[in-house]
């Protein structure tokens, strides 16, 4: 095996020696369960110093692909064990709930029918040929139309995590630095980790990542910030125009770095659109995706931006599924030109916003502390996670622990609380919010359900 891995190598730094042992553990040649050489083994096989192959087992080891057991020595793990260690499968809850306020999800009543674009499809068909353009022309024209600055290039997705995903493994390489909000969108983490890569947290405001915050960041020597531009998952936050200014004049320095704006909420927001693309049209990549406002299953994302970004996705994707459905593309572009969607989807947001106001009017009198200024989701202070969680679900109320959505320890617990789905009884669940945020574990000793800084 030390032959196997020290031939595979042909970079020996750090970055080199973790792509090679990546590599090889997705080919096979290295299974799960296989017990790696020491460190000292294949620096001395190598010519490198130890330091230099144990932080190339640690970025392995935060992409989830090998794991040290102690005088066991560093394994291999299997797809199996790389579940349980991404934060986005914690954050169902365990057991069932009579209210269940973890998914995220939008609000079923609220969401379009379906079945009159499905009539008006016709016999046609969508697809000629497998080298069609993989978006749908009178689509792409639609797109372009609305899209918040000049993209050189679109393309259609299955969904704003497949782009991300796809986006991130077409730049991000092992021991890059990549900027992510702080709280952050759990599998956000996750593809940072699976990259191999490290997430960077930025502070956020009301008005979005702070400058300061990013400043350092950038210093810090980051190729990409992922950010999501309105209705911040988990907690509300859509950046304002002269946030977006600002951020942009201190990315302007900084000319290798790509933007990413994950609009995941696009058209159920209150706040109007705001992208970096409007001042760093060269670098942004812009994700649109229509789950929360058309439906889940519609598994649509639109994703835009130069095409030095966004040529090696979608040539990448050709070898794989090639295009996203065009009988769902057409779908797509049949809701957003219905003039009934428009007012479907000005209905939702205006539910969606009096949702929010309820909850957040319901939880201050109770002396809760909240924060749910757009979208679907409310993030709630609470004294310890575990407690809050324990107390929630002996009331049949589930909630989304807060840990799996820090990038950095916040130095304050919380919980993610889908406000989409309470349609009324706001007083009622403010006041079980309100109790189970003070609720703490017996003896007093703080406990989460996701230690903080594990990733």
């Amino acid at each position: 095996m030390l032959q196997l891995i020290t031939k595979a190598v042909t970079d020996r730094g750090a970055q080199g020696i973790a792509a090679a042992v990546s590599r090889l553990v997705h080919s096979g040649e290295l299974p799960a369960g296989a017990r790696l050489p020491t460190v000292r083994a294949i620096a001395r096989e190598l010519g490198v110093s130890p330091t230099t192959v144990s932080e190339a087992w640690s970025w392995l080891t935060r992409a989830g692909l090998i794991a040290t057991r102690g005088r066991s020595g560093t394994i291999v793990l299997g797809g199996d064990r790389l579940r349980s260690r991404l934060r986005y499968a914690r954050l169902a809850p365990g057991v069932a709930a009579a209210t269940d306020l973890s998914t995220g999800v939008p609000d079923h009543e609220l969401l379009p029918e379906l079945t009159e674009s499905l009539r008006r499809l016709g016999a046609e068909p969508l697809t000629t040929s497998y080298l069609d353009d993989p978006v749908l022309p009178a689509l792409e024209a639609h797109l372009l139309d609305h899209w918040p600055y000049a993209a050189q290039q679109l393309t259609v997705v299955d969904g704003a995590l497949d782009a991300l995903d796809r986006v991130v493994r077409a730049h991000v390489r092992f021991g890059d630095r990549v900027l992510v909000e702080n709280p952050t969108f759990p599998p956000i983490l996750d593809l940072i980790d699976a990259a191999g890569a490290t997430a960077v947290p930025v502070a956020l405001d009301r008005q979005g990542i702070t400058p300061d915050s990013l400043a350092l960041g950038l210093e810090a020597g980051a190729l990409m910030l992922i950010l999501q531009p309105r209705a911040h998952n988990p907690t509300g936050v859509s950046m304002t125009g002269r946030r977006a200014s600002d951020l942009a004049a201190l990315l302007t320095s900084h000319p290798s770095v790509i933007v990413v704006e994950d609009d995941h909420a696009a058209d159920i927001t209150s706040a109007p659109p705001v992208s970096l693309g409007c001042f760093l049209p060269g670098r942004t990549v812009h994700i649109r995706s229509y789950a929360k406002s058309l439906g889940p299953d519609l598994r649509l994302a639109v994703v835009g931006g130069p095409v030095s970004v966004l040529a090696p996705v979608v040539d990448r994707r050709m070898l794989g599924p090639g295009w996203s459905s065009r009988l769902l593309q057409h779908i797509l572009l049949d809701l957003l030109a219905s003039p009934s969607t428009a007012i479907l989807l000005e209905t939702a947001r205006s539910e969606y916003a009096r949702r929010r106001l309820a909850l957040l009017a319901a939880l201050a009198q109770e002396g809760a502390v909240a924060t749910a200024d757009d979208g679907i989701n409310l993030w709630l202070e609470v004294a310890d996670e575990r407690a809050a969680l324990v107390a929630l679900a002996a009331h049949g109320v589930a909630v989304a622990p807060g840990a799996p959505f820090e990038a950095a320890p916040l130095g304050q617990d919380h919980v993610r609380v889908t406000v989409g789905l309470v349609r009324d009884g706001f007083p009622e669940l403010a006041s079980v919010l309100a109790a189970a945020a003070r609720a703490v574990p017996r003896g007093g000793a703080r406990s989460r359900s996701f230690p903080r800084g594990t990733r």
